[in-house]
């Protein structure tokens, strides 16, 4: 090897410039540092794993499962309770944590809601993070700081401590939701991406359900706070999992821990049979971490992502019905048993509440991923689904409110949950192929920062000061039930924008589109030691 060749690795380090990978069938690597990457890329790939796509379906599944029985658990009759009241001289103690804690109807919404508080500061966060830290990694970090959070909620003393241990396990999920949709969708079939989406939304209102009758049953035979330590106990496997087991790759992401981790931006799980190609970027800057990337500034690198997520008009249009459909779909959740229960004389609330979301959760979720799959997964026809299931599913709720027979709330109220669960997987798949792979983290945890900031955030305490106020939770459900409309409107106007799907795009310059039929994840030796 010449004296020039020997220097040049040497020279290039010293410009900082990055490099990315591009998958080529034609050019080889050529020099050592190229070779290198190759033989690391391939030898991790090969390495065996005890993950498939199904197998990290059916993880994902019940991990996302607990997170939102919690959801449902603090909502139930058995848990939440009744608060202390005072009729003819008698009063009475109460029940679960509104009766204990004394709360008024605000309060037990704002606890409803506090966990918001930390998803809103962390999901950002750890969608930054995922570009040098191990996404799987992290999850992992998640899911221990959710299982502390929880066991924080069965020693609580007060209205105070019970919202603070609420806000911790916002925090915990931040990372979850953020980064499971995406791992989801990299190995899901590529005829089947949004049925897949709908097996892990699915477990939304199942999980809500399931919360109901769980806290049901818990608060009362036992106490409210066994609940929140069987969750815990129910958690722990998945935390341990998450740090033993070895990490996957996330597609538009560097295999963290690796040498090259700071400055490979992608690897697709899809490459094992392609050459992998190292070329040197210090003319070709990569437009999506430019600067913030090589100073590695991570406030920067955010607010860059962030205004490239906004000028994504789909994406944008797409958040802002998920809002207003999650403004009403957080408020049925966490206040529909206690209304069915005042407006039907519902002595079994919970179970009744329950029976329909599990039913009409299963059946909504998961069919709606097949019929977009089955009239091709576009992000045009996307919208057609989302905009004419919410308008249906909004006229059959509406009208169950308008029954004075509970008979006939109970099969209204029915077609319309189902309706309206039909929209769950295809308005993830277009957060998910609005934007470009290595956007996605950010693009799902500031769609769920979005609906939970503007929606079930503020739509739970709203909804208590609205019924603190007119005391008809008749009148009530049916003004909650109206926004749907709004949604239905919202996604409508998508139909008409021009909805390139962006699942194979990356930097301008950097990468090019991958042959994605390769869905064996791709391992990383290296990233255990993230």
């Amino acid at each position: 090897m010449g004296e020039e060749e020997q220097t040049k690795p040497a020279e290039e380090d010293s410009k900082n410039s990055s490099v990315v990978v591009a998958v080529t069938g034609e050019e080889q690597p050529k020099t050592r540092e190229e070779k290198m990457v190759v033989s690391d890329v391939r030898n991790s790939a090969l390495q065996p794993s005890w993950f498939t796509p199904k197998r990290l379906l059916a993880l994902f599944c019940v991990i996302n499962l607990i997170n939102y029985l919690d959801r449902g658990t603090i909502a139930s009759n058995g848990v939440n309770g009744e608060r202390k009241t005072c009729s003819g001289g008698k009063c009475s103690g109460g029940s679960g944590i509104q009766g204990e804690f004394n709360l008024s109807n605000f309060e037990d919404g704002v606890l409803s809601s506090a966990f918001m508080v930390g998803l809103l500061l962390a999901s950002p966060i750890f969608a930054t993070l995922a570009k040098s830290v191990n996404p799987f990694r992290l999850i992992g970090v998640g899911l221990l700081v959710w299982t502390i959070a929880i066991v924080g909620c069965a020693c609580s003393w007060g209205f105070w401590s019970i919202s603070i241990a609420r806000m911790l396990v916002g925090v915990g999920e931040a990372s979850f939701i953020s980064l499971a949709a995406p791992f989801i969708d990299d190995n899901a079939p590529d005829t089947q991406r949004t049925a897949w989406l709908g097996f892990f939304y699915m477990c939304i209102p199942v999980g809500y359900a399931v919360g109901y009758i769980f806290g049901g049953l818990v608060g009362s035979h036992l106490a409210w706070r066994w609940a929140f330590w069987l969750e815990a106990i129910l958690m722990v496997p998945f935390v341990i999992l998450g740090f033993v087991m070895k990490p996957l790759q996330l597609k538009g992401f560097a295999p963290a821990g690796s040498k090259k981790a700071a400055s490979v931006e992608t690897v697709a799980p899809d490459a094992l049979d392609s050459q992998i190609l190292v070329t040197d970027d210090s003319e070709e800057k990569n437009d999506n971490l430019g600067e913030a990337s090589k100073s590695g500034n991570v406030f920067t690198r955010f607010l860059s992502d962030m205004k490239g997520l906004l000028s994504e008009k789909v994406y944008v249009v797409n958040v802002l019905g998920y809002i207003s459909y999650n403004f009403v779909l957080g408020a049925y959740s966490y206040w529909g048993p206690k209304a069915g229960y005042n407006i039907y004389n519902m002595a079994n609330a919970d179970m009744v509440f329950g029976g329909i979301t599990v039913g009409c959760g299963l059946a909504g979720t998961i069919g709606g991923g097949f019929v977009l799959d089955y009239i091709n997964s576009t992000l045009s026809n996307a919208f057609k689904l989302l905009s004419a299931s919410t308008f249906l599913g909004a006229v059959f709720c509406f009208s169950a409110f308008c029954f004075k027979k509970e008979i006939y709330f109970l099969i209204f109220f029915a077609i319309g949950e189902l309706l309206v669960f039909a929209t769950q997987a295809p308005v993830n798949y277009v957060c998910l192929h609005s934007v470009k792979p290595s956007l996605r983290p950010l693009s799902m945890a500031m769609s769920t920062v979005s609906i939970h900031v503007f929606g079930d955030v503020p739509s739970s305490p709203l909804v208590g000061v609205l019924q603190d106020h007119i005391h008809n939770w008749r009148k009530t459900a049916l003004s909650l039930t109206s926004i749907l409309f709004l949604a239905a409107a919202i996604w409508f106007i998508g139909i008409f924008l021009r909805c390139p799907d962006k699942f194979n795009e990356e930097s301008e310059h950097s990468i090019s589109e991958l042959n994605n039929t390769n869905k064996a994840p791709l391992l990383d030796d290296e990233a255990n030691t993230a």
